[in-house]
């Protein structure tokens, strides 16, 4: 991993090359990658098949670890983790790496970020995927508030709610800062509006396990964005929806297609 001063904070970062075997039809062409709440670059993106995936179809990925995630720092304060705060870090990421534009994909708490980051660096961003990410990007009522009180907790023994206990597990299971977590949910509250997504105007692939009761819904997100279209990963919810081989396809053919 490499890593990157953003406002004072180290932000960790993988950079990989297209693969050298395949004739690249997309030239230097990025794709940047952002994870989402308690994962990692190597959980949501590695692991999956995305790097491994995208690089074979010649692009440059950079994945990074957000702020009070991976191998980068983790403030302690709500403030620190405000979603443009969190988008400035990727536009940091592409100043550090030398990139102009890049598409961006992001999942869950990461789409939120990337939608985020097309709004306040439009010029920054060729085109946008919001995985596990649909109308709660307007209504809010995505990843509870409650959660912050799950990472607080003693033990996993002693949450009841299916929710709480889902979050802890994962975040147990990878070894995450627990307070930082806690911070990172009362802290990343804003939603958008649906004036701000109309002037979002690069193309948008909002795509959503057809099981996903966390994300909302992907048409109601698409038909806010005025390139936006809507990809549902049939029987998937928002686990199990990230390394799905129909949203691996659609993603590919829409960045074939957006230009």
């Amino acid at each position: 991993m490499d890593h990157f001063d953003s406002a004072g904070l180290r932000i960790a970062y993988l950079d990989a090359a297209p693969s050298p075997e395949i004739a690249s039809p997309v030239g230097a062409d990025t794709v940047v990658l952002v994870h989402g709440f308690a994962s990692n670059h190597g959980v949501n993106w590695v692991n999956p098949g995305w790097v491994k995936t995208l690089t074979d179809a010649g692009y440059r990925v950079l994945a990074l670890d957000n702020r009070g995630h991976g191998q980068s720092d983790k403030p302690h304060e709500p403030a620190a983790y405000a979603t443009p705060l969190m988008a400035d870090d990727v536009a940091r990421l592409l100043n550090h790496c030398g990139i102009e534009q890049a598409d961006v994909m992001g999942y869950s708490m990461g789409a939120r970020i990337t939608a985020f980051l097309a709004l306040g660096h439009p010029h920054r961003v060729r085109s946008i995927i919001l995985g596990g990410l649909g109308h709660h990007l307007v209504d809010g009522a995505s990843l509870p508030p409650h959660i912050a009180d799950a990472m607080e907790a003693a033990s996993l023994d002693d949450l009841t709610d299916p929710t709480q206990r889902m979050f802890r597990r994962f975040a147990d299971q990878n070894g995450n800062d627990r307070i930082a977590l806690a911070a990172c949910i009362r802290g990343t509250r804003q939603v958008l509006s649906a004036a701000e997504l109309g002037t979002i105007g690069c193309p948008a692939l909002v795509a959503v396990g057809s099981t996903d009761h966390i994300a909302g819904d992907p048409h109601a997100l698409a038909a806010l964005l005025p390139a936006g279209e809507a990809l549902v990963i049939p029987d998937r919810d928002h686990n199990f929806a990230v390394g799905d081989k129909v949203y691996k396809r659609g993603a590919l053919a829409f960045l074939a297609a957006r230009s």
